[in-house]
Order: structure tokens, then sequence, then C-alpha cells
């Protein structure tokens, strides 16, 4: 093997090699096991998020791969709706100088594709790079044909059923992109604002109990008050109660709205009275719907004031109401409508006053502009019947959460579920399969020859199929099986649906979660007619943080790109990354600031199994995990420890009788027997915390075997007998090099294929096996093997290692050189001491640098020493001539002072009767326990100090 760890060289043809050779490919034998990746944008770019959660299903897939189940991991990306349609209305401006309505739809659309098919890959390409054994040949997009069949069979049933409907309701409105958004699609921002408190004068002469001819509202937005159509007061505000019923007279608008008494409105909050707009706030609007106010819609799809107000009930029928907009406010944009209406209401004598006041604003987040609430058409999914049965498969176990307190989160939107507003008006997506007639008729169907055919219409009756298009999340419902050949029952829908696993983030359980689980339950059925689930288990990640806990973003520029981590990328090209495209300078100017102090010299290249490692290192049960450059680094450095000790394996074996081709004898020393239980140990734990996706823990589990025990151990203790044991005694050492190393790799692969998959090359023909045409990823995953923990043999090694760190623990308090031997002294050695002395006693002086040991029978009879404990047996190191005396008495003095702390603090606890009276029995034995060896610890470094004092 090369001497230097690089991992550019080896990992993307490594992963050509797998690739080609179509070891991701499902095997055929074995129980089903499957995953389907969340489906990425199409328009995207890998971010850290995604790092994390595919190394965690990769790191399963392997696992289950190496393990002997038929394994699928789906690949797929999803259509991204408004992402892509903005990117490539972009691109169309910058390069053609047009808008899409100059191309026309189908032309437009035809550009999407034209994008997707040339540039729409970047994604799966990164993929690639972080090592994901995704089947490739099974890719899936949203909008693929067999999909868009799945999307419309959907789309028609649930119609059919009464379960998806058309109608006039409140939504997310973008008024840049024209589109209704989902709430996952708005950003929340934190202002500075204002409150306007506005009069609103009484009808009929009506007066307040303190004789005013008005009431005062206070509001954030006074150009929706256009809009409004009643007042809302609480019904227990004795301020009000007598006003309830009575009627408002509308400023500027003049038309009489009603008083109605509600809860929504806070006695202890401005004056108590709230102005109700119905069509243009989601709280106002469950209000309106209350008491059964008309709703007033104000703004077109601009967010620009109307002419004449558009009048509807909550069943979304046109009312004829009149609610002229009077002229000089017609086609103003809301803020400007704003600024003119609080100027008018000054000039009325109806402003009260304006405070300052902080405030949350919706934005959208691709276009950037304040949402809008706005009353308008579109499609809903009727959720409530299909959340019974998915509410019934967390709660039964059928589908479990882990962690498992997400479940509340699911839950918590389940119990109060609404409607879904599945309709988006855009082109690029799924238009929706629905056509109208002159007259307004809606007609549903799979396409018009169906519709024509179950409606029986001639052909001369003029059909227009619906302008918009499908959420994208309607689609990204069905992938569990859409992807495996839905509504065809497949074969690969027999085999691997449900899948296994779901592994996501927890800020989409409402809107991809829920929704997968309903329309899967509702569509999908086991031999026996029960509903199926689309997974098995959910395991919900946490959020990747940058260093200081904000949040990763492109305005904050502190987005680390996870190829970055692995390639390495120097400082200028960083910075141009993060501020290249931004269009503040001055926000450009301090991300460049903080990006050259934070990365002095750029990023320097880990490879992907460092960055995987740390990824499943840091994947606790927390929401969310701080990324940290120096874990980074160490397990970079952990790479390059597993690389140098496995080339030091491959000097001592390769070329050798290692014992595996013969029946040659073999002798296995105490450090053989020791590592071979330790590893069985370790497979045993690993493999467990895999099984409950506890992945910090079993990569802190592999990182203490190889790096603790195989590496800085039992490669230490090999060398005695490679360099000067008999031929049988280094056959059985070469031969448990090679199977723990072997066993090791494997073991570690679905954490870090690339650099397991090149040593394995390298080792496994020296244990037997044949690697020409095949590869470690289909190798089977080392099962725990009881046969091979000799317990003795842990234990007494064990105890070679506590002396030999005894003797280096002395040797560098006392700043003895390593290579100088050492006589030593012992005292109170057991029968059991004295067995392990004798059997050990030639790695005791190889690894110890020791050329005698004398058991006393008296230790009184010992000069003065540095001493040390392994058990009750006393090591003594004689100091005459060796040592430092002041030195050594302050080592003693520090060690003396650590021990007098202890014992007093033990003290303390037990003279404390609450604690003594109150203390479990087995809690009190521990205190009592450590004050003898506090007092016995201090007796003994008395007794020294003593002696040390005579030299």
């Amino acid at each position: 093997m090369d001497k230097t760890y690089n991992p550019q060289d080896i990992e993307q043809s490594l992963y050509k090699d797998w690739e080609d050779n179509g070891y991701f490919k499902p095997s055929g034998k074995g129980e089903a096991y499957s995953i389907m990746i969340p489906p990425p944008n199409v328009t995207g770019s890998l971010h850290m998020g995604h790092a994390f959660q595919d190394t965690i299903m990769d790191t399963l897939t392997r696992y289950k791969r190496m393990q002997g189940n038929n394994t699928l991991w789906q690949v797929g990306t999803d259509h991204a709706g408004i992402a892509t349609q903005m990117l490539v209305e972009r691109k169309l401006a910058a390069e053609e100088g047009k808008t899409r309505h100059d191309l026309g739809r189908d032309a437009f659309i035809d550009k999407i594709w034209e994008w997707k098919n040339h540039s729409g890959g970047t994604i799966t390409k990164q993929l690639r790079r972080l090592g994901a054994s995704v089947d490739w040949e099974r890719e899936r997009f949203t909008m693929d044909e067999g999909l868009s069949e799945a999307v419309k069979e959907v789309f028609v049933r649930l119609h059919k059923e009464d379960l998806i409907y058309r109608g006039k309701r409140l939504v997310n409105w973008d008024p840049k992109l024209h589109t209704a958004i989902s709430d996952l699609e708005v950003e929340n921002k934190d202002k500075q604002g204002h409150m306007w408190n506005l009069r609103y004068p009484l009808a009929d002469g009506v007066k307040t109990k303190d004789g005013k001819d008005y009431i005062i509202v206070a509001t954030t937005r006074p150009e929706t008050m256009l809009g409004d159509t009643g007042v809302a007061v609480n019904p227990d505000d004795e301020r009000y109660q007598d006003l309830i019923g009575k009627e408002i007279l509308l400023p500027i608008v003049n038309r009489r709205i009603a008083i109605v008494a509600d809860e929504h409105a806070d006695m202890e909050k401005g004056t108590g009275c709230v102005k109700i707009t119905p069509a243009h706030d989601f709280n106002d609007n469950e209000v309106g719907k209350r008491h059964q106010l008309p709703m007033i819609n104000i703004f077109n799809k601009d967010a620009a004031v109307l002419s004449e107000g558009e009048s509807y009930t909550f069943d979304g029928k046109e009312l004829e109401l009149d609610a002229p907009i009077p002229e000089r406010l017609h086609g103003l944009d809301r803020f400007d409508a704003r600024k003119a209406i609080v100027a008018e209401f000054e000039e009325l004598g109806l402003l009260e006053k304006i405070e300052d006041h902080s405030l949350t604003v919706p934005y959208g987040d691709r276009s950037g502009v304040v949402i809008e609430p706005l009353l308008t058409d579109q499609w809903y999914v009727r959720v409530a019947p299909l959340a019974e049965p998915a509410k019934e498969a967390v709660k039964n176990g059928d589908i479990k959460f882990v962690p498992q307190q997400y479940e509340n989160m699911y839950f918590s939107w389940m119990n109060d579920v609404q409607d879904w507003c599945i309709s988006r008006q855009l082109w690029w997506g799924h238009r929706i399969p629905a056509w109208y007639d002159n007259e307004g008729n809606v007609y549903v169907g799979r396409d018009e020859a169906e519709v024509r055919r179950d409606n029986n219409l001639a052909d001369d009756v003029a059909l227009k199929q619906d302008e918009d298009v499908l959420d994208t999340w309607f689609s990204s419902a069905l992938w569990t099986f859409s992807t495996q050949g839905w509504p065809a029952n497949t074969d690969d829908l027999k085999t691997f649906h449900p899948s296994d696993v779901l592994v996501t983030g927890f800020d989409i359980i409402f809107f991809w979660v829920a929704r997968m689980i309903m329309m899967t339950m509702h569509f999908i059925k086991d031999e026996d007619g029960k509903p199926q689930v689309p997974f098995k288990t959910v395991y919900v990640t946490g959020l990747i943080r940058d260093e200081n806990g904000d949040k990763m973003s492109k305005s904050k520029g502190n987005v680390l790109d996870p190829i970055d981590m692995i390639d390495g990328i120097d400082l200028e090209s960083l910075v141009e990354k993060r501020t290249g495209n931004m269009m503040q300078p001055q926000l450009a100017k301090k991300i460049e600031k903080n990006t050259r102090k934070t990365f002095e010299n750029g990023i320097e290249a880990h490879g992907t199994d460092a960055l995987r490692f740390t990824l499943a290192a840091m994947a606790s049960t927390g929401r969310d995990i701080n990324w940290d450059m120096n874990r980074l680094e160490g397990y970079r450095n952990f790479c390059n420890k597993l690389w140098n000790a496995s080339r030091y394996v491959l000097m001592n074996t390769e070329e050798q009788d290692c014992g595996f081709a013969t029946e040659a004898e073999k002798q296995y020393s105490l450090a053989d027997r020791w590592i071979l239980g330790q590893f069985e140990a370790t497979v045993k734990t690993y493999t467990e915390h895999l099984e409950n996706y506890r992945f910090d823990l079993a990569a802190n589990t592999i990182y203490e075997f190889t790096w603790n025990q195989f590496c800085d151990w039992y490669l230490e203790l090999t060398k005695p007998v490679l360099f000067k044991g008999n031929e049988v005694q280094q056959r059985g050492t070469r031969h448990t090099l090679i199977t723990v190393l072997e066993s090791l790799l494997r073991l570690m692969h679905p954490l870090m294929p690339y650099i397991t998959e090149t040593i394995w090359q390298r080792v496994a023909p020296l244990a037997g096996i044949e690697t020409a045409g095949t590869s470690i990823m289909v190798q089977g995953f080392p099962v725990y093997n009881e046969a091979n923990v000799d317990s003795q043999a842990m234990d007494d090694l064990e105890w070679v290692k506590q002396f030999i760190l005894a003797i280096r623990n002395i040797r560098g308090e006392m700043d003895i050189s390593p290579s100088k031997p050492l006589s030593v002294l012992l005292a109170n050695a057991s029968d059991e001491d004295k067995r392990r002395l004798t059997d050990n006693k030639a790695f005791l002086a190889s690894l110890a640098k020791l050329e005698a040991f004398t058991l006393l029978d008296n230790k009184d009879d010992a000069p003065a020493c540095a001493t040390s404990y392994v058990g009750n047996l006393e090591i003594m190191i004689p100091m005459a001539g060796l040592i430092d005396v002041d030195a050594e008495l302050a080592r003693i003095a520090k060690q003396l002072e650590k021990a007098e702390k202890g014992l007093a603090q033990v003290q303390n606890k037990l003279a404390n009767e609450k604690f003594v009276n109150n203390a479990p029995e087995a809690v009190l034995a521990k205190e009592k326990d450590k004050l003898a060896e506090y007092s016995d610890a201090k007796a003994k470094l008395l007794e020294q100090k003593a002696k040390i004092e005579s030299l």
C-alpha cells in the first residue's frame, strides 16, 4: 500500500467500479430491505443536511446488504415546481430577454425539460461523491411518465370518493410568483414595524360606557380595513358587552359592519377590540366563519387594490354585497395603499396613535416578497378521513418514530388537521386532470378522452384543461409506492413495499411524512385488505448548524458544502463562493471578514470517509447538531491511523505463512486471545447500536476499538512475538493480525466504505479470500461469536496493560527516559498476580523496558521508590540515582492533595444525615468504598513521601 493515505487517489475510481459491477442492485436473495431516498430538488446541490441523512441511509443499506438482505436504496429527484420554474425563468430572461409568457406554456415547459436533462443532475453526481450505494438504474423523477400516471390515478380516485374538491379558500399567496404556496415555503422574519390605533365610529348614535361614539382597534396592516366585515370583542369584557350586536360605520368605505362576541379578542391586549378581515387574515377567517361574516377580497393577484371588493360566503358563493372602494385607492400596491389610508384616517381625525411594534412578517422563501393571505379558487384534499388510519398506524406500532418523542409532533398536527390546498398557479408540475366547459362545469379524468367518454360529451363541446398544477408535495406523498410501479401490482411493489425506514428531518413531519402515511394507507392494501404503511420506522434527524449553533443559510454566509470538506477549497475560492452572487455589498463584506477569520487557510481535503464518520459520530438523538471542524480533522487522523496500522500488518504478513492455507501449528499469545475477545465484544455492541439507530454510539465504539485496543495496544503487543518469537508463535500472531483486521474492515465498511474497500482488497487474500471480481460490500457482516471470547485471557491482558501503564506513568511523572532499563520491586502480590507475572514476563520486560523483577516478602526492606498500583499489587521503582528528589516530592504533594480533597468530599457526604437516611444501600456502599480507597491512597502516599524525603 502507498505510504500515505490519500483519499483523492482512490474514491472516484472505486465508486465507478462499484457502480459498473452492479453491486448496488438488489441481490434477489434474502429478506427484502428497502429505503426510499427523500427526493432532493432537481435544481439543488448537496448541503450538509443531505450529506448527513445520506450517510445514515447508506450506512443502513450497506449494513443490511452485508447481512445478506435483498437491499434496495431507491434513488430519485423531485421536480421542485416553484424552484425549477424560477430558475429557468431567470435563465430565459438573462439569455434571451424573454418571459415564459413570450414563449407560451408548451414551449416554456420544453425549455424546462431541456434544462433538466442537461443541468439538473448536480445533486446525483454529488451523491456519488458521498459513496451512496443507490441503485442508479432505478432512478426516478417525480415528473417521469410512470409517476405522472400514478399522480393522475390518485387524483381521479380521490375526486370520485369526494376526498378532492374545488373551493374558494384563504391561502398563502405570493404576489410576485402569482401562486399559492405551502406553509413550508413561507419564511417568517422578525421585523420592527408599527401598530396603528384607529377609531371606528359607532353607527346609529350608539355610545360606549364612557360616552364615546367610537371604539379603537389596533392593527399592523391598516390597508386591510377596506375588507373588514366585523369587529370582535371578548364576551366577558364588561366594557363592550352592551355593544355586542351593534354596528360600526367603517371609515373611508362607509360600510356597516357588526360587532361580534368572540374569545379571539383578548381583553388584556390593546383596547380589547379586534378588526376582523376574513379574506386577508387566517385568524380572522376562523372568527368570520364562526359568525358567518361575509368575506370581502380587496386585492388582485399583484396585491394591488381592486376597484370594488369581491364578496363571498364561507362556502365560496358570491354575495351581492355592495363593497365599493374609493377611486383614489384603485390599483395602489398594498403598501402604497397603507400610506394613503393612514393619511386619510389622520385627516378625518380617526388616527388615535402610532406605536413602534415588533412583529413577525411572512415572506415567500423563493420570491422574497411579503406573503398575502388571499381568497382564491383552489383544489383541496379532505384530510380528516385520511388522517384516522394514519394516526392509528403510529398508535399501534405499525410505524415507529425514532426518537420516539417525535410522535408528539406528528400527533399535534394530525389531531388538528386542515384540508390540504394542492393546487399551484404554475406551469411546471403535474397539471391538474380537470377540464371545464364554457358553462363552467368541471370534469375530472385521467385525460380528455376519458372525460368525454365518461360524461357523454360530444367532440364539438369545447373543453379547456385546468391551468394549475399540483403541489410538489402531492406527488412526493406517493413516493414509496409510485417509484415501485404502482398503479400496476409489480413484483417490485410486492417485494420492497412497505419500505423499512424513512430518514428525514423533523421540519417536514407535517408536510411529507404524514401525507405519505395517509396516501399510502389509502391506496395500498395487503393481501388481506389491510392498509399498508409506507415505512416501518421514521428515523428523524436533527438540524446541522454551524459551529456557533446558528442555522446555515446563504444570507448568513455560513453554509458549508460537504464536497469542500471532501476535496478541500482554498480561502479565496471559499470567499468567492459565499459572497459572489450577493446583491448587498455591506453584507458581502461582513461575510468575507467572518470567512477569512474562521478559515484562515481555507478548508483542507479530508476525504469522504472522514466526513461520513464525523456525521455519524455526531448523529445524537438531539434536535440540533453543531458542526465541528476539529472533529472532522480528528476523524481524518483516524483514517490515517487505520491506514498506517494496516501497512504494519501487511509488512509483517505478506509473503509470510499466516496459517490460513495449511493446518500448520499455530500458537496464540495472550494478546492474540485478548484482541479476539475484544473484537467480539465490539461486534456485539456496534451491531446493537446500528439496530437501534444510535450511529453516534456505533461510531464511538468502532473508534475506541480501532484506535485504542487494536492500534495502540495490540499492534504493540505483537512486536515481541514477531521480532523474537518462534515460527509457531509468529504464525499464530500473523493469523490473528489478518483475522482481526479483515473482520474489522468488514465491520467498519458501512460507515467508511472507501478506505475499508481499498485495504480489504490487500488484506483479504492473505486470509484465503478471493477478491477478484468482488467487493467488501457483498461480504458477510461480522456476527458475534461467543466461542472466540476467552474471559481469562481478556482479564489477564487487562492486568498486563495496567502494569505497563503503571510503569509508563512513573517514567512520565519522574521524567525517566522510555529507553532506560528499570528494575522493579513488587509487594503484596497475590497468587493471581504471581501467575500473571510469570506467564507474561517477556511482554512486560519488552513493552515496559524492565530488566529485573523482584518479589518482596516485606516491603519495609525496600529503598525509597516511586510507587504505583495494579489493584493491591504495589509496583515500586527504586529512585536512588534516577530522580530529582524535589520534583518527586512535588508530584506526591499533588497526588496527596487530590486524595485529601476526594476524602473530604466523601466524609462530608457520609456526615450528612439527610443523605445517609435517603440514599439507597448500593449508593451508600459505593461511597464507603470510596472512603476506604481515598484513605488507603492517602496513607500510601504519606508513606512514599517519607521514603523520598529520606533519600
